[in-house]
């Protein structure tokens, strides 16, 4: 229940660094947490003015000498409509189980993502699972301008420089880069630089869409034009009419789409699934992928003419990595944008904690960069972040991927997690 247009929600959780973690980041998404330190207090909680009012519910899996399914069970039990979701350092599939069994709505697995738990909570509150949404891309507020991207490596600024001319015009525009270089951000820039900049710009991940649904989430559908289609959706084009479409991942769109995506960008005509007739549309596209999309072209997985289509501008975002020199500009930038986050302040960063920042090779890229940073500035008791406060950033530093030789001997990437601590996806 919402008091003062916040949600409550109850972690059970004995260990008060990783209680301040969780509230942090739920705060950020609109929710006040109160606390339990075991089941039995959570329990008595929900007898309390607060328990009656609460939202969702998060079980810390590793309190000491506690039976989560049980104490999952007797939540259930007593308040049969609350959602709980499992908090656990082990993500198998057993655990999995045994917590869904046992009532849980959903399963969060340590070191926990910003995006992900916001992502749960919204879902369960909605009275849907989190594997029914699309996973959230974790943003920096409020769109830059092009002169506000921090960044002066000269491959980086060459990259803006293109997308910067390429604003003005009308054609499609291909963003390739790794997962969390920042390709939103530059799509963003080129939407706010462009003469559709006070018409809106709407973000689809293709990747995140059911294969099955992205026509119709793309394109629309009238009523009872297929099983469960109970009313009209417009689609994603008509909603970005006369502004911009960010198609992410796209090499992940389904061929019978991408045929239509291409009649679409060639004539700008909507075909709603089940319309007798088309829409006419005044639609700019900037299509991202996270790998190079002529290869999936080659491999017979997206197609050629609409790879040409969406081709007319091509923007190559390098990796944080090749661009070490930005992170100590980037990284207080970042800072200077969480202290804005509720429940943050303003923290400065040492020259030994910045040392270990550029020694890594941040293979999840900027945004597991603001990641690490945002985790450091919930936990930090200082004024400013030292290397201490990035404790596996500094454990796994040796692990650092080796530079190679010469450019024919580069090995190909592995892509972790973006959330500050680092798991092979």
């Amino acid at each position: 229940m919402t008091r003062n247009g916040q949600r409550l929600l109850l972690l059970i959780d004995n260990e008060p660094a990783q209680r301040r973690l969780v509230s942090a980041l739920a705060s950020r998404g609109g929710w006040r947490t109160v606390f339990a330190s075991d089941g039995e207090m959570a329990i008595a909680t929900l007898g309390t003015q607060d328990g009656m009012q609460l939202d969702a519910i998060i079980l810390d899996h590793s309190a000491p000498h506690e039976d989560a399914s049980a104490v999952i069970a007797e939540l259930r039990n007593r308040r049969p409509a609350l959602p709980i979701l499992m908090l656990t350092a082990n993500g198998s599939v057993e655990h999995a189980v045994n917590a869904m069994r046992a009532g849980a709505t959903d399963f969060l697995v340590k070191p926990l993502a910003p995006d992900r738990l916001l992502a749960s909570l919204d879902a369960v509150v909605a009275g849907t699972t989190a594997g029914e949404l699309r996973p959230l891309t974790e943003k920096i507020p409020a769109l830059l301008a092009f002169d506000e991207i921090v960044g002066s490596s000269p491959d980086f600024r060459a990259a803006l420089a293109i997308a910067a001319k390429a604003a003005r015009g009308r054609v499609a525009i291909l963003l390739e880069g790794e997962s969390g270089v920042g390709k939103e951000v530059v799509a963003e820039a080129i939407h706010a630089a462009s003469p559709r900049a006070k018409r809106p710009m709407i973000s689809v991940n293709c990747g995140a869409i059911p294969a099955n649904l992205v026509e119709s989430e793309l394109f629309g559908h009238e009523e009872g034009a297929f099983t469960g289609a109970f009313e009209r959706k417009i689609g994603r084009f008509r909603e970005a009419d006369g502004g911009t479409l960010f198609l992410d991942e796209i090499g992940a769109m389904p061929i019978d789409a991408q045929i239509k995506l291409l009649h679409l960008l060639d004539t700008g005509d909507v075909h709603a699934l089940g319309a007798r007739h088309p829409q006419q549309v005044d639609v700019r596209v900037i299509a991202a992928s996270n790998t190079t999309l002529i290869d999936e072209v080659e491999a017979d997985r997206f197609r050629e003419d609409l790879y040409y289509r969406l081709n007319a501008v091509q923007v190559t975002i390098p990796p944080l990595r090749e661009r070490t020199g930005d992170i100590p500009a980037l990284a207080r930038h970042l800072l200077a944008r969480i202290a804005q986050q509720p429940g943050l302040r303003p923290l400065g960063i040492t020259d030994d904690a910045l040392a270990l920042l550029v020694q890594y090779d941040w293979p999840g890229n900027v945004r597991q960069m603001q990641n690490a940073l945002f985790r450091a500035a919930v936990l930090c008791e200082s004024d400013a972040l030292t290397r201490a406060d990035f404790p596996q950033i500094a454990a796994l530093g040796s692990r650092r991927r080796p530079e190679p030789a010469t450019a024919a001997g580069g090995g190909g990437v592995t892509l972790f997690s973006a959330d500050g601590h680092l798991r092979t996806l």
